[in-house]
C-alpha cells in the first residue's frame, strides 16, 4: 500500500517543522491522549530534532472517526501512515507514553520486519508488552471511567467536569482502553532498537519489575530509569526527560 500525503497528515502533527535537522523524533500519546500532548516536547527539542506526534482517530480534529479498539490494528494503521517518513534518510527515535509505549514498540516491530531501523525506543509509563494484568476499564460506566482518569491525572481535571466535552472524548478514551487492555504481545517479540524505559516510582500501573521486563523485548542495549512521580511523572520531571532525549537524539544523528 502506498501512503498518500493526505493520509500521513491525518495521522502525524509537526508543530515546529525543521526538515533541516539531522534526526527525527516520533511521539506516541497515551490512552485518551492527542498529538498536542507533545507540543511542549516539540518546542523544547526543535533545535535538536524535527519532532512529530501521532494523532489517533476519535479526538480533536479526528473526533468524527472511530478508533479501532485493537492495538495491533492501530499499529498497522500508524505504520502505514508513517512508512514513507520512516524510509527517509534521517535516523528516527520513538517515544511513547503509557499505551503509546506499547504502540511505539509494535510500530517499530513492523518497521524492522520490512528492513527498516529505529535508532532508539523510549518506553515510558508502561509495563513490558509481555506483562499482562486483568484490567477492564473499557467495560466500566462513564462515571467509573472518569474516576479512573482522575486517579491517573492524565487528563485536565477541569475538562472532566464538562459534560459536553466528556461526551466528545469518552468514546475515544474507551476505545483506547479497550485496545491496550485486550492487547496481547506475540510470544518472544523483540526489536533490535535499544530501549530506554522510564517509570514513575509510585505509578499504580507499572511496578519496577514490570518495567524491567522490557529488557526481554530488545536484542540491543537496555536502560531503565525510575523517576519520581506517578503515572504522569512526565510533567514534573520534564527537564530531566528532555535532557535525556536530547542526548540520545544528538548521539543518533
Amino acid at each position: 500500500m502506498t501512503t498518500t500525503a493526505t493520509e500521513e497528515s491525518l495521522w502525524v502533527r509537526c508543530f515546529h517543522p525543521a526538515p533541516e535537522r539531522p534526526v527525527q523524533l516520533v511521539c506516541f500519546p497515551h490512552a485518551g491522549g492527542s498529538a498536542s500532548f507533545y507540543f511542549p516536547v516539540s518546542a523544547q527539542l526543535q533545535t535538536t530534532a524535527e519532532v512529530f506526534a501521532v494523532q489517533y482517530p476519535g479526538r480533536q480534529d479526528r473526533r468524527r472517526e472511530t478508533s479501532p479498539g485493537d492495538l495491533h490494528t492501530l499499529a498497522d494503521q500508524v505504520h502505514g501512515a508513517l512508512r514513507d517518513s520512516l524510509r527517509g534518510h534521517r535516523p528516527t527515535v520513538f517515544f511513547g507514553h503509557s499505551m503509546g509505549a506499547t504502540l511505539a514498540f509494535e510500530v517499530a516491530r513492523r518497521h524492522e520486519a520490512q528492513g527498516g531501523r529505529i535508532a532508539h525506543l523510549f518506553a515510558s509509563g508502561r509495563r513490558a508488552p509481555s506483562r499482562v494484568r486483568d484490567e477492564h476499564v473499557h467495560r466500566l460506566s462513564d462515571e467509573q471511567v472518569v474516576e479512573e482518569l482522575k486517579l491517573l491525572a492524565g487528563t485536565d481535571t477541569a475538562l472532566l467536569g464538562d459534560d459536553e466535552i466528556l461526551r466528545m472524548i469518552l468514546p475515544a478514551i474507551r476505545s483506547d482502553y479497550e485496545a491496550i487492555e485486550t492487547y496481547r504481545c506475540t510470544p518472544g517479540a523483540t526489536v533490535a532498537a535499544p530501549i530506554t524505559v522510564l517509570t514513575g516510582d509510585s505509578d499504580p500501573k507499572t511496578s519496577r519489575d514490570e518495567a524491567e521486563s522490557w529488557r526481554d523485548h530488545t536484542s540491543g542495549p537496555f536502560d531503565l530509569h525510575v523517576r519520581p512521580g506517578g503515572h504522569f511523572f512526565l510533567g514534573s520531571d520534564a527537564p530531566a526527560i528532555i535532557a535525556m532525549l536530547r542526548t540520545v537524539l544528538t548521539a543518533s544523528s
